[in-house]
């Protein structure tokens, strides 16, 4: 309450009218709102109400017909929900506007990705863990504005720079003012970067966020992808996130890099220097429980139909729930190192993923192989996509499929729980099913004349 009440105490001097409040629906996309200074300050301690159509439209706002949570059936009521003080940032961009994140309370945060992480990392705690994670991004920059890229019918844009140019010296240099925007931008949205880079292609981008504990850095991921939407907006550039925007050029993935620590020694679970490669019995069943899982809760990290053609071999993108020790070409990758490095990435992940609902796929499947001890199978050397696989640890092919798993998993219900895999399920179907409904340049280029 201490905090709180010098929390009130802060913004009630500060001179803006009003705060802005964000939060992520199921895609992930950060919505929100202004909410007048007083209101807000009522809500810190009471909470507010949110209409709950937030959780029951689509990308966009098209309403979900098959949703029971929310929906005509309902008359979109109001919903419960909470600001997270210890989120507060101002935001550079708007006159340093106080900007705090919120999350639905009530029945809604059963669907809430950020209580579902919640939920998960409840788990986790009681299982004596901490978490700390970090979250790495690949994106395309394009020297285009929003405008002028619909023009275009998103072919033929100009990106950033031209050519394959992954680290280079010369880009970033060039276009130093970019980087080192975005860099102060993220320093001052208080999501630091520790590595930012050109990746494998022309105007791609990858940004390696600092570790930290698992809540922190899935907050922080999402708010440094709006950010970056932004900043490049403002800019009359375009920034994206999704996971393959051209047959040309590699996709853009969304890994996580996931320790567990001790609660009580405060040691890092995975770190046994006695086992080969430092890797502890604890590691090994964590690695087993993803392995096992990922097929299954592949709708959690590459949640779009777009998402599953990145999923392709001699792209950087892993085909098969594979691991290896520091091995690129798996989907879950082993890092040795010392007691304060040793960890696993995962590497499956889109860019297009919900930052909470990718983490907390990742870290149910890996709980859920220490709870049950599951061993992985013998770890991949060389490259995995000329290797032959069980058919169980294939990746589903497209988000269907992927969605169909999910749907009937019962580790993934047990974690996540009922409601949320239900709800999440339908969300997914109504994806795949708009896509169905919609006629693409590909087919009438193909057909409309030939056929």
């Amino acid at each position: 309450m201490n905090s709180l009440t010098a929390l009130k105490e802060k913004l009630e001097s500060n001179n803006h009218s009003h705060i802005k409040i964000g939060f992520t629906d199921i895609d992930g996309l950060m919505l929100g709102k202004y909410l007048k200074k007083s209101k807000f300050l009522s809500a810190i301690e009471k909470g507010f109400s949110f209409c709950d159509v937030a959780l029951g439209w689509d990308i966009k706002d098209q309403l979900y017909d098959n949703a029971q949570f929310t929906g005509w059936h309902t008359g979109y009521p109001d919903t419960g929900m909470q600001v997270i003080p210890e989120s507060e940032r101002t935001l550079p961009f708007e006159d340093n506007i106080p900007f705090f994140l919120t999350e639905f309370t009530g029945d809604a945060e059963a669907i809430c990705p950020r209580g579902t992480l919640r939920r998960v990392l409840s788990l986790a705690d009681r299982m004596g863990f901490e978490v700390k994670a970090g979250f790495e991004y690949e994106f395309f920059v394009f020297n285009e504005s929003r405008e002028s890229a619909k023009a275009k019918g998103f072919k033929n844009l100009t990106m950033l720079s031209d050519d394959w140019c992954g680290y280079s010296m010369l880009r970033t240099s060039v276009h130093s003012e970019f980087h080192h925007g975005l860099l102060q931008l993220c320093e001052t949205l208080n999501c630091p970067l520790e590595g930012l880079h050109t990746e494998t292609g022309p105007g791609v981008i990858e940004a390696a966020l600092q570790v930290d504990d698992a809540l922190n850095a899935a907050d922080k991921a999402t708010i440094f992808k709006t950010a970056t939407k932004i900043y490049a907006e403002r800019q009359q550039r375009l920034a994206t996130f999704m996971a393959k925007w051209s047959e040309d050029y590699p996709g853009q993935s969304g890994h996580i890099h996931i320790s567990l620590i001790d609660k009580k020694t405060k040691k890092n679970c995975f770190y046994d220097d006695k086992k080969t490669h430092q890797m502890s019995d604890l590691q090994q069943y964590f690695v087993g429980g993803i392995q096992k899982i990922l097929p299954e809760s592949i709708a959690l990290l590459a949640p779009t139909i777009n998402s599953y053609k990145r999923l392709i071999p001699g792209f950087w993108a892993p085909t098969d729930s594979t691991w290896g020790i520091e091995n690129r070409t798996t989907a879950i990758r082993v890092i040795p190192g010392s007691e304060s490095t040793q960890r696993v990435e995962i590497r499956a992940g889109a860019a297009d993923a919900n930052p909470y609902l990718a983490l907390a796929a990742a870290l149910a499947a890996g709980l859920s192989g220490i709870q049950h001890q599951w061993q992985p199978s013998e770890a991949i050397e060389g490259n995995a996509y000329d290797q032959t696989h069980a058919d169980a640890l294939r990746f589903p092919t497209d988000l269907s499929q992927a969605t169909q798993r999910f749907k009937s998993s019962d580790v993934l219900r047990e974690q996540l729980g009922h409601r949320f895999v239900d709800h999440y399920s339908t969300t997914r179907e109504w994806e795949v099913r708009e896509y169905h409904r919609h006629i693409s340049t590909w087919e009438l280029d193909r057909y409309l004349e030939l056929i």
